[in-house]
């Protein structure tokens, strides 16, 4: 049995035992913000849920925006991870790039456009490396079609439409609803690459 001093209401805890909290808290919020919208949510109501004090919630994400970025960042890997193994399994181009801008858009739509704030300015821009890779992947994708024109414009092109901005806006400002967006995306694609159709 651990010998906790009673003085302290939150003891230190083990590597391993901070670990698992973690992923409890990252679970926990992630069930919340599901359940309640992000908004709603708070610091006190995660760490309830979650069975430990505000003390553990605290030392592991100092506010909700640090705890946000850590949900989006587990996200954003297991997403690179399904994109790997679809592009290794699927051997056609055009096929691929069709699902993997519907992918991102859907994903961006549902997982991060509800996050914005304001400006726009707690998420990394278009040329940041967390975002690049999607710009990357859809200019791979396309050389591997290789259609005529400007290869690097059309990537450009298709990529400003996975920026969450982007998406806010034609989500939240224009009232598209998320099939619609996805759809117009894609059809983005066809209107690009006229001779693959």
């Amino acid at each position: 049995m651990t010998d906790y001093n009673l003085l302290s209401p939150d003891p230190q805890p083990t590597r391993s035992d901070a670990v698992k909290n973690r992923a409890l808290l990252l679970e926990t919020a992630a069930r919340l913000f599901a359940e309640q919208g992000v908004e709603t949510v708070t610091m006190s109501a995660i760490a309830e849920a979650a069975g430990v004090g505000k003390g553990t919630l605290y030392r592991h994400f100092v506010n909700k925006m640090e705890l946000l970025r850590a949900l989006l960042d587990e996200h954003d890997r297991a997403l690179q991870n399904r994109v790997l193994q679809r592009l290794r399994s699927v051997r056609d181009a055009l096929d691929n790039l069709h699902w993997f801008l519907a992918e991102i858009v859907r994903d961006t739509l549902v997982n991060k456009t509800l996050l914005l704030d304001g400006d726009g300015s707690s998420f990394p821009s278009l040329e940041h490396p967390a975002n690049w890779w999607v710009r990357q992947t859809i200019h791979g994708l396309l050389a591997q079609i290789a259609p005529p024109g400007d290869l690097d414009y059309m990537a450009d092109t298709l990529y400003i439409l996975t920026d969450v901005r982007t998406l806010y806006f034609l989500r939240h400002v224009r009232g598209y609803d998320i099939e619609r967006i996805v759809d117009g995306a894609c059809a983005t694609i066809n209107r690009l690459l006229p001779e693959t159709d």
